[in-house]
């Protein structure tokens, strides 16, 4: 592979990476079907990988006619290569407001993201004119030192790894390996509509630039590398002020301890901090109201700061960064059956996954369980319940201020319940018997003792079932 010098450093350098991460064993190629993938689809089915494991998968968009066929040609490449093959349908469609660009890209990547383990790395082709291009997006968008950094040969995707290989080839070469290896690809026609901002920089801007400055796409992924360092030193700063502002809760940020930070830092916390809990980092003016909402609003106040796909919300002398929350219905009632292996994950819609896992800390009796039939219901109002610890029960709102759970996680606590049984007859008021409120504590009447096996309910956030 002497002819194509980048192509050879690029898999070498794969070699290297392989070294500094023994644990990764399963290689898969986002095989789009054009001539970039293929290239690097080919070049590893050529090499020999030890014993490391090579698929490709295709995503299928369903955003374009011929997106079955592509995928059908895909398929019918990888029979000739002799490695696996599937493909994943998702759906693209964008919400309102947003770009169809952006939307796709979520969600490919969530999708491929899901299909990795702690073994695995998906690599993808994008090449120097990838990054140059990237990095002029960002420029125009007004980014910062992490967005011009554009696109890292090597980070972290879901469980596993992205690696980006072909990052310092530029794409001449690739397809002079094409046409060297009598490849065949497909060429999307949506990539020469200059009406997508890449498109445009790509066939309008670009030419131009290179026509002027011949080696513009190896200065521009240079100036990337130098603003990936700048990146990495503000992270560093960044997270000794979160060790300090942290609470014992990653998405809560102390607010007395950001107020004594001075405001550049306080930016750069804020959006490292958002980076860890892998939501979108919001633009300069909404990062700014973000900073005022929160640091003055009145103490009794909770202001609540939104933008796509995040939110943060205040309460007391804390940040709470997540997820816009998902509809919830209060007053429904679930039923929670035990199976031949215990008790299975109870799906929450807009929750999680209830789950009972085995403790010798404040647990419930075995006993008490042995029903297996337990109802889940969230809070109403005027529910009365007495925790481990406790000489007399208490209303549920009270102990729950008490505890210093935000307000709007409350009405989104599962109460395990108990209906009553020969065997377990009911104390006091009601009908059925409370045995936890989760995230809070385990009733005491029902609790195992200290040191004795019991059973914890909890609950695992959602993108799954836990394992």
């Amino acid at each position: 592979m002497a002819e194509f010098p980048g192509i050879e450093a690029a898999l070498t350098q794969l070699n290297i990476y392989l070294n500094v991460h023994p644990s990764v064993r399963r290689f898969i190629v986002g095989y789009s079907g054009g001539v970039d993938s293929h290239v690097l689809l080919h070049g590893l089915a050529t090499r020999r990988l030890d014993d490391r494991t090579l698929a490709a998968l295709y995503v299928d968009h369903g955003l374009q006619a011929a997106s079955a066929v592509w995928g059908e040609h895909c398929a019918g490449v990888c029979r000739e290569l002799d490695i696996p093959f599937r493909v994943l349908k998702i759906d693209a469609q964008p919400a309102p407001g947003e770009s169809p660009e952006a939307a796709a890209r979520h969600a490919r990547y969530a999708a491929l993201a899901a299909e990795l383990g702690p073994d695995s790395a998906l690599l993808t082709a994008h090449h120097r004119d990838d990054q140059a291009e990237t990095l002029l997006l960002q420029l125009l968008r007004g980014a910062g030192p992490h967005g011009l950094a554009a696109m890292p040969a090597v980070s972290r995707l879901g469980q596993g790894w992205l690696l980006r290989p072909l990052l310092e080839v530029d794409r001449a070469e690739l397809l002079a390996y094409a046409r060297a290896h009598d490849l065949r690809w497909i060429e999307d026609a949506s990539n020469q509509d200059p009406g997508f901002d890449r498109n445009y920089l790509r066939h309008r801007v670009l030419p131009l630039l290179r026509e002027r400055w011949p080696a513009a796409n190896r200065t521009l992924a240079r100036s990337a590398q130098l603003c990936a360092e700048t990146a990495r030193w503000l992270d560093e700063e960044a997270a000794a002020d979160w060790a300090g502002t942290v609470t014992d809760r990653p998405d809560g940020l102390s607010l007395p301890a950001l107020r004594a930070l001075s405001e550049r830092r306080r930016r750069h916390l804020l959006r490292y901090w958002l980076r860890r809990l892998n939501l979108p980092i919001p633009d300069a003016r909404q990062l700014q109201q973000l900073l005022h909402d929160a640091l003055t609003a009145a103490v009794d106040r909770n202001p609540c700061i939104c933008w796509p796909g995040a939110e943060v919300r205040r309460y007391r002398d804390v940040l709470y960064a997540m997820p816009p929350l998902a509809r919830h219905d209060a007053r429904q009632t679930l039923i929670w059956r035990s199976g031949v292996e215990g008790w299975p994950p109870l799906e929450l819609s807009g929750i999680g996954w209830l789950q009972m896992q085995e403790t010798r800390r404040a647990g419930l009796r075995s006993e008490v369980l042995a029903s297996g039939l337990l109802s889940v219901r969230f809070r109403q109002g005027g529910e009365r319940f007495r925790p481990v610890g406790r000489v007399h029960g208490q209303e549920l709102k009270k102990l729950l201020q008490e505890a210093g759970i935000p307000p709007w996680e409350r009405g989104r606590l599962p109460l395990v319940y108990l209906s009553p049984t020969p065997t377990l007859p009911r104390k006091g008021g009601g009908s059925d018997q409370l045995l936890a409120v989760v995230g809070l504590g385990i009733a005491a009447d029902f609790a195992a003792e200290p040191g004795q096996a019991g059973w914890r309910p909890s609950v695992a956030p959602q993108g799954g079932p836990p394992l």
